[in-house]
């Protein structure tokens, strides 16, 4: 065959060749996927000699603390974000979501500041347990009476090793139920079970439903797991490696997707997550904190508000690959993140510790490119 014919045959086989469609597919929480290790969970915790009975108990994630210059201007931020507020004075606010929890986001009066994540534990004895895990500092006054919170409760606040403050609470009422929106019918191309029925949309925030996580962006990354790991019934989901040195087959841990530990319960895929500080980072921060929002059309509603009022975008709308969420991301007025989210995914004691390589490539399935100030 003459260079001619042998490229016509060429042109001819290429415009033949039909390009493969897109297409979204689960796969089973043990299913190992390339350059992945699954790690049965009860061998994770004897492998790192994890000590359940010692460990403080956590039952759930329960709301964000954040200390604010203008209270009217965050209050104003969160409202178009979603929320609702429950209680205000001169010098704090709570924050309430439709979920069960009293509320999600605690703001107080002061210089720009970032008062820590706060998780509901099973018992008044984990909070004293917490105040004398070895080495831990109490930031608080011992354990509080939360006498002006709305639902009452108490409270504990300790710093981890790099100084972020973590606040578990106890014994806080059940608020009042409230409704959330309408879970609507999806009729795609098989299966139409909105019949005789048309959507219809009203602009507005995406109502808030519950807080879903939160990160931290750490110095050290080894000491930081150890910590919240050994002392509080967290299990790492997903566990991202990277060369010791450029080249080498050594590993070393730079982020942590952790959940809570409720045995055969479902629960969120992460609840906290840690990432190691860049090496062009100054400081340990927090990295950003999410809320949970109903479905895909109250997600893009609420971009859609924000971006009207004049917020600042992050990056979003898009589908990270760990955790499955569908993600948005915001700055608040005083330059904190946050995001909405929608369809993450839930994990048990049956779920896989799985270890991977980290890399940009695998913060998101689809959305626009990752801007340089979400990696920070």
């Amino acid at each position: 065959m003459s260079a001619r014919d042998n490229h016509i045959k060429t042109e001819r086989d290429a415009q033949s060749r039909e390009v493969s469609p897109n297409c979204g597919f689960s796969v089973p929480d043990h299913f190992e996927e390339k350059n992945e290790q699954r790690i049965n969970q009860r061998e994770w915790l004897k492998v790192n000699s994890i000590n359940r009975s010692s460990q403080v108990n956590l039952v759930k994630i329960s709301h964000m603390r954040y200390q604010h210059e203008d209270l009217l201007k965050i209050s104003t931020f969160l409202r178009d974000f979603g929320m609702t507020v429950e209680k205000k004075t001169d010098t704090e606010c709570w924050y309430r979501g439709y979920g069960p929890d009293p509320y999600v986001y605690y703001a107080r009066k002061g210089p720009r500041g970032y008062l820590g994540g706060t998780f509901e534990v099973e018992s008044y004895k984990d909070l004293e347990k917490a105040m004398k895990i070895p080495g831990v500092r109490v930031a608080s006054n011992g354990i509080e009476a939360m006498d002006n919170a709305p639902h009452g409760g108490y409270i504990v606040t300790i710093l981890d090793p790099e100084g972020f403050p973590l606040n578990l609470v106890f014994g806080q009422s059940a608020p009042e139920l409230r409704a959330g929106p309408e879970r609507l019918e999806f009729n795609d191309e098989k299966e139409k079970p909105r019949v005789r029925k048309f959507l219809r949309f009203s602009p507005g925030p995406a109502a808030i439903h519950k807080l879903g996580h939160y990160g931290l962006v750490v110095s050290n990354f080894d000491k930081q797991f150890k910590f919240y790991t050994e002392n509080f019934n967290l299990v790492p989901s997903n566990i991202l490696q990277v060369p010791t040195n450029p080249g080498s087959a050594d590993r070393k841990s730079v982020a942590m997707f952790a959940h809570i530990d409720r045995g055969s319960d479902l629960v969120d895929h992460h609840s906290i997550f840690l990432t190691y500080l860049p090496p062009n980072g100054t400081t340990p921060h927090i990295h950003h904190c999410s809320f949970e929002v109903h479905d895909y059309d109250t997600q893009a509603l609420g971009h859609e508000w924000l971006m009207k009022k004049g917020y600042e975008l992050v990056w979003g709308l898009g589908r990270h690959l760990i955790g499955s969420q569908l993600f948005d991301y915001w700055w608040d007025t005083s330059k904190f993140m946050m995001e909405h989210y929608i369809d993450g995914d839930v994990v048990n004691d049956q779920t896989p510790v799985v270890v991977g390589p980290a890399g940009d490539a695998g913060l998101a399935a689809w959305g626009p490119e990752v801007p340089k100030t979400f990696l920070d």
